[in-house]
Formats: C-alpha cells, sequence, structure tokens
C-alpha cells in the first residue's frame, strides 16, 4: 500500500501504460502477501475457537470492523471530495499503510503452540495433495464450487457504477456515499447475526446471499435509477458480509487442525473464477455491452444453488 501511494502520488510523471503496469503488478505482489497471510490467520482462528463461539465470533468481528469501516467512510468521503485524482487516492493509500502497520502488530505476539502436522515439500506435492483430497473429501469440491461461483458478487459494484456513469447522465452520484452505504449494509447484517448467532444455520443463509445476489442487477436492470444503485450499494455490503461470515464457518467446518492450512491454500488457489471475472467482465461490456454482462452474472451466481445443495451444511 505504501509503495501504491507513492506511485499515484508521482503518477503524473509517469506514462499512462506504465502507470497500469505498475498498479497491476503492486497488487499483484498484495494479493499474494494477503494469500499467504489468510492461510495463517484462518489457521489460527480454527485451533483459537471453540465451534460454538465460531459464528458469534464472525458475526462479532463484522460488526466492529463495519463500524469502523462506517467510521472511514465518512473519512474517505472527505478525501475523495475534497481532492482531486490522483491525490485523493493517494492519500487513502497512505492511510491505508498506517493502518495496516499498527493491525500488524498484534500478530507478532501470537505465539503457536499446536503447528500444523501435514507438510508440503514442494508445488508438485502441493498438487498432489490437492487431487488426494478432492478424491476424498467430496465436500472440498463443493466448497471451491461455492467460492468460485458466488466470490465473483464481490465484483459486481464496481461494475455498477459504470453502468450508472454511461447511463444516468445529468445525475449525481457521490461514490463516498455509495460506499457509505454498503458499509451500513455490511454493520448491520452483522449485528443481526450476532444477535440471532445461536439460531441461524450456515445453509440457510448461503441460500438468502445467493438470493440476495441475484437480485442487485435484477433490480439495476428492471428499476434503473439512481436511488436503485443506492439500494444495489447497500444490497452489496450485506452479501459481501454474509459471504465472508459463511465462507470462514464453512471453511472452519469442512476442515480439522491438521488439515486447515493446506485447505485454505487450496481454496485462495482455486479462488480462480473471481479473480478472472473482472477481465472478462470488462471485455464483454466494451464489446456487447452491460446487458449480457449482467445476465452472465446471475447465470454464474445461479449455479452456487447446487453447490450449497451439495455441501450439506448441518451448523
Amino acid at each position: 500500500m505504501l509503495l501504491m501511494g507513492i506511485m499515484l502520488f508521482y503518477s503524473s510523471k509517469i506514462a499512462g501504460d506504465n502507470e497500469i503496469g505498475f498498479i497491476f503488478l503492486l497488487i499483484t505482489i498484495f494479493s499474494v502477501g494477503g494469500a499467504f497471510s489468510n492461510i495463517g490467520y484462518t489457521d489460527i482462528l480454527g485451533k483459537s475457537l471453540l465451534e460454538n463461539s465460531r459464528k458469534p465470533f464472525f458475526s462479532i468481528r463484522l460488526v466492529v470492523n463495519g463500524t469502523i469501516l462506517f467510521s472511514s467512510a465518512f473519512l474517505a468521503r472527505h478525501i475523495l471530495n475534497s481532492e482531486s485524482y490522483p491525490a485523493n487516492y493517494s492519500k487513502m493509500f497512505f492511510i491505508g499503510f498506517i493502518a495496516l502497520s499498527v493491525a500488524s502488530l498484534g500478530f507478532w505476539n501470537i505465539k503457536e503452540v499446536v503447528p500444523s502436522k501435514m507438510q508440503v515439500r514442494g508445488p508438485n506435492h502441493f498438487f498432489q495433495l490437492i487431487r488426494k483430497e478432492l478424491k476424498e473429501n467430496k465436500k472440498l469440491f463443493y466448497f471451491l464450487g461455492f467460492i468460485n461461483t458466488m466470490g465473483i458478487s464481490s465484483t459486481l459494484l464496481p461494475f455498477m457504477i459504470l453502468y450508472a456513469k454511461g447511463n444516468f447522465e445529468g445525475n449525481e452520484m457521490n461514490i463516498g456515499n455509495l460506499l457509505l452505504f454498503k458499509v451500513i449494509g455490511g454493520v448491520l447484517t452483522g449485528l443481526l447475526l450476532f444477535l440471532f448467532s445461536r439460531r441461524f444455520k450456515y445453509r440457510n443463509l448461503l441460500y438468502l446471499n445467493t438470493v440476495l445476489a441475484l437480485s442487485a442487477p435484477l433490480l439495476m436492470l428492471l428499476m434503473p435509477s439512481i436511488s436503485t444503485l443506492y439500494l444495489v450499494f447497500f444490497l452489496g455490503g450485506i452479501v459481501f458480509a454474509s459471504y465472508s461470515i459463511t465462507m470462514n464457518g464453512v471453511l472452519l467446518e469442512v476442515t480439522g487442525n491438521t488439515n486447515r492450512a493446506l485447505y485454505t491454500g487450496i481454496a485462495g488457489a482455486g479462488n480462480i473464477l473471481p479473480a478472472i471475472f473482472p477481465l472478462l467482465g470488462g471485455w464483454i461490456v466494451q464489446q456487447f455491452g452491460f446487458l449480457p454482462f449482467l445476465l452472465l452474472f446471475m447465470l454464474v451466481v445461479l449455479f452456487s444453488f447446487y453447490f450449497i445443495y451439495r455441501l450439506h451444511c448441518r451448523k
């Protein structure tokens, strides 16, 4: 994030093509680092939380994160509106770097007392383990199917902004306010799920989340307006929050202490469609328009119903 902020700050001195290349390079580095940290983080959670405490923890964590994001949304809106690009985004990345640096301090004090026993001796051995686990644990295959279909839901909102800019000329659209509506949806979802954490089941939440993910683009197609766009972002916050809780919960449900780190790595490596869907979506929008893109989005998400059914979540 620090490098991204520096690069954007001096972007006026960088050629356009080089700037895009640097952005992709830095995002790739950040994503790879995040993937490695997520493996350790998920493994620590699985070892630290009792099964009956996981739903309340994921829910209250979402509330805390959402509350911080809610406050940050006002700051982000102020920065985005007070200055022009690239100074505003550069400042946001600098703030993000400081926040992540502070957050990382807590992990330095964690001592792993029960290390994972499953060893991965190299890339070839890793792919051998993937084939073995897919044969022995059918739930892993359906889990990968779920994160590849439902996972694309996080890519919708940026395309909705592009759709609105191209279709609602003369209307003011404040991106900061849109993000605020997304944060509000996420905070309310986390709070409700925390209050009813002993009652809701992952299976029901997965189905409900899929319905909401399908409803967002459908609403924009049926009732295109700025007001609908705000509703779509509110629904997007709900979908993102619910997906975060269910994905982590289901992953912990289908794994144990010995294979959790491996399964988290497999989930990261197998999360292919959400990674390429924005590129595919951008090409489709450019060549054919938004309608084919939204129809394809809904078709892919629709397959989530099958994978949810096959997962047979009981908790």
